[in-house]
């Protein structure tokens, strides 16, 4: 009786145990992460804005969208240097570029935009009239 119930234990613990183990391996800080928030020009959140983010090398670019509190996390990214643009109907920020994250870390950016199209001043040609 007492060698059946050990033997159901040696059986058990393992299995009681395993997640516990799952668990402690899926909290490690290994995710590369950049996380950060979105404001306007008077620095209020924007929710809904897009953060454009890619590699400074222009590798894997990729889209995210910010939250109701202007929030945004990008994760998944490899160690390397990142540049980040965010917009939101017509107003863009400047490029934040060369943002090193190193694997394991959470790297915080806020990106604020410029009002209209300020953003794109220099940029569109001047016509005379």
């Amino acid at each position: 009786m007492i060698r059946g119930f050990f033997l159901v234990l040696s059986l058990a613990l393992p299995l009681c145990l395993a997640p516990q183990a799952r668990a402690r391996q899926s909290t490690k800080k290994t995710d590369t992460i950049i996380t950060g928030v979105v404001l306007d020009a008077n620095g209020k959140p924007v929710p809904a804005a897009a953060v454009n983010c890619q590699s400074s090398a222009g590798i894997k670019p990729r889209v995210v969208h910010t939250d109701s509190q202007g929030r945004y996390r990008i994760t998944g990214l490899k160690q390397d240097w990142y540049d980040l643009r965010a917009s939101s109907n017509g107003a863009y920020s400047d490029w934040e570029k060369n943002i090193p994250v190193r694997a394991g870390q959470t790297k915080e950016v806020t990106l604020r935009l410029l009002n209209g199209n300020t953003a794109l001043s220099g940029v569109l040609p001047k016509h005379n009239k």
